[in-house]
C-alpha cells in the first residue's frame, strides 16, 4: 500500500506542473509577439508621411499591397501552402478589406491633412473597438476590471485627442474614425483565424486575395498621381509594405492567437505614444505636456488589462 503510494505520488505531482509550463510559456511568447507587432506598426504612419512626400495617396496604397502581396506570394508558393479551406474564405475576406485595404487607404487619406501625432492618437481608440468586435464575434466576456481598464485607457485616449484638436472634428478625423471600424473587423477574424492556421498564412492569404484588385488600383492611380521616388518615399513605401503590412501583421496575429484577441488588442493603447516618439525623432513635431501624461495613464491601463482574466 505505501509503495503504490509513493510510486504514483511522483506522477500526479508532476503532471499538472508540466502542463502549467508550456501554457504560461506560450502566453509569454504570444504577448512578446503582440509587442513586436505593435512597434511594427507605430512606424506605420512616420513612414506613410514619408512615402506621402513623393507619391500620391492611392498610388501609395496600391503599390504597398503590390508589394507585399508579392512577398507573402512569394513564401506561400515557396513552403508549397496548401490553399485554405473553403470555410477560411470569407474570414480571410474581411481581413482583406479591412486590414489590407480599408485601414490603410483611409488612413493615409486622412494623413494629406493631418499630422501623425493626431491620427496616432485617434487611432489609439483601435483596442477598445477591437475588444467590443471580439465580444460580438466570438462570444468572449472580458471581466469587468478588463472593460474598466479599457475604457480609461480610451477615456484618457480620447483627452488627448479632444486636447490637440481643440475639440473640432475635421475630414480626417471621420477617415480615422472610420478605419477604426473597419481595422478592429479585419483583426478580430483574422485573430479568430490564427486559431486555426498561422498567423502569416492568415495575411499571406489575404494579400494574395487583393493582389488582382491592387495592381489593377496603382496601374490606374499612377496615371494621374504624381510619383517620384525620393529616399523618404522610397524608405516611407518599402516599410509600409514589409515592415508593417506583412512582417508587423504575421507577429501580431500570432500573438493573438496566443493570448487572445482582447487582451493582445490592449497592448495597442501604447502604439500612439511610440508613434509620437517616432514623429518628434523623424518628422520633426512637437509634442505638448499631455503626451507624457497620457503615456503614463496608458501604461496602467495596460498593465491592469494584461493581469485582469476574461
Amino acid at each position: 500500500m505505501t509503495a503504490q503510494d509513493s510510486a504514483t505520488r511522483p506522477s500526479r505531482i508532476a503532471v499538472p506542473a508540466a502542463a502549467e509550463i508550456p501554457q504560461d510559456s506560450s502566453r509569454r511568447a504570444g504577448t512578446v509577439m503582440a509587442a513586436l507587432g505593435v512597434t511594427a506598426f507605430s512606424l506605420t504612419f512616420p513612414s506613410t508621411a514619408w512615402g506621402l512626400e513623393g507619391i500620391g495617396p492611392w498610388s501609395f496604397v496600391a503599390l504597398r499591397v503590390v508589394l507585399s502581396a508579392v512577398i507573402a506570394g512569394g513564401a506561400l508558393l515557396a513552403l508549397r501552402v496548401p490553399l485554405p479551406a473553403r470555410r477560411h474564405w470569407a474570414g480571410l475576406a474581411v481581413v482583406a478589406a479591412g486590414v489590407v485595404v480599408g485601414f490603410p487607404l483611409l488612413t493615409t487619406l486622412a494623413l494629406q491633412t493631418s499630422t501623425t501625432a493626431h491620427a496616432a492618437v485617434v487611432v489609439g481608440l483601435l483596442p477598445l473597438t477591437t475588444a467590443v468586435f471580439s465580444a460580438l464575434r466570438t462570444g468572449a466576456r472580458p471581466s469587468r476590471t478588463f472593460w474598466t481598464a479599457a475604457l480609461a485607457g480610451a477615456a484618457a485616449v480620447i483627452a488627448f485627442t479632444v486636447q490637440q484638436s481643440g475639440g473640432a472634428l475635421s475630414t480626417a478625423d471621420l477617415y480615422l474614425f472610420a478605419s477604426l471600424l473597419i481595422c478592429a473587423a479585419g483583426y478580430t477574424e483574422g485573430g479568430r483565424l490564427a486559431r486555426e492556421m498561422p498567423g502569416w498564412q492568415v495575411i499571406g492569404w489575404a494579400l494574395v486575395l487583393c493582389l488582382p484588385l491592387a495592381v489593377a488600383g496603382a496601374a490606374f492611380a499612377l496615371q494621374y498621381e504624381s510619383f517620384q521616388l525620393t529616399g523618404h518615399s522610397t524608405a516611407g513605401l518599402l516599410y509600409a509594405a514589409i515592415g508593417s503590412q506583412f512582417l508587423g501583421l504575421v507577429v501580431w496575429y500570432r500573438g493573438m492567437a496566443a493570448i487572445g484577441v482582447p487582451k493582445a488588442s490592449q497592448l495597442q493603447l501604447a502604439q500612439p505614444l511610440l508613434t509620437l516618439v517616432w514623429s518628434v525623432f523623424l518628422l520633426g513635431e512637437h509634442l505638448t505636456i499631455a503626451a507624457p501624461l497620457t503615456a503614463a495613464a496608458v501604461l496602467v491601463c495596460i498593465a491592469v488589462t494584461q493581469r485582469a482574466r476574461g
